[in-house]
Order: structure tokens, then sequence, then C-alpha cells
């Protein structure tokens, strides 16, 4: 396969996209001192239980590997932003809850990270939406 058309398949094309698109977040969450997986991660605590989840559930809710979440979990825990306490129903377990300093900052962070997707996507048009459902069915998501 020459440059040229290596330069031009579907899976190249994706990962330069993909690259730009981390850019775009990186430089949106940047301001808050957040990685785009602390963001992942706190949105998704924000949107769940008042209670919390286990660490779990915040890995399949967020669709962050496991090993992730308890990394990025344990880092947002020493920022104060989420609360990590045994699981009332399994010992093995951690419930994590996002605490007020957590969600304040997802309420700020949000706008930022929408206007950097909506900024990011806006060349695809109407067409973006059926495009990405496309290709997250494709990849089994």
């Amino acid at each position: 396969m020459s440059e040229t058309s290596a330069a031009a398949t579907g899976g190249f094309l994706l990962w330069r996209a993909t690259n730009a698109w981390q850019r775009a977040q990186r430089a949106a969450l940047e301001p808050f001192g957040l990685t785009h997986v602390q963001y992942v991660l706190l949105a998704t605590l924000a949107a769940a239980d008042k209670k919390g989840v286990s660490q779990a559930q915040a890995s399949t809710q967020s669709g962050v590997d496991p090993m992730t979440t308890s990394q990025v979990l344990r880092t947002l825990e020493g920022r104060e932003l989420v609360t990590r306490a045994p699981h009332p129903d399994d010992r093995r377990a951690h419930r994590v809850s996002v605490s007020a300093a957590g969600r304040a900052l997802v309420r700020k962070a949000a706008p930022k990270v929408e206007k950097a997707d909506n900024e990011f996507f806006a060349p695809a048009g109407a067409d973006k939406a059926k495009v990405l459902a496309s290709l997250t069915k494709m990849a089994g998501l």
C-alpha cells in the first residue's frame, strides 16, 4: 500500500479525527484542571443516584475500563471531587459519589465541553448524528 492510499484509509482518517477531537476536548477542559476521562467520570457520577454507584457501575455507565476508572477515581478523590466509601451491600466494592465541589466543576465545564463538541462537529452538518450512530453501532456500542 502506498503512503497516499494509507493516508486515505478509513481507519487513518478516523484516527486523525479522533486526535483532533481530543485536542479540542483537552483545550476545553484545561482551564478546569481536568482530563477528558476525569470529566466523563465526574459527569457520569453527577448524573447518577445521589447516593452514589459502585465503581463497577461507574465504569460501565461511563464506558471507561475498570482499571482506569479506579485510578482516575483515586485522583478525583484526592482532589475532593468524589467520595469513595465501602459499599453497604458488598464488602469488596466501593460506593462512589460526586462531591458538591465535583458537581459544581461539572456544571462549569459542561458548557465548554458541549461548545467544543458543537464546533468540532459543525462541518458534518445534520448528518453528524447519523454518521456517529452508524460508527458506534458498527463498534458494538
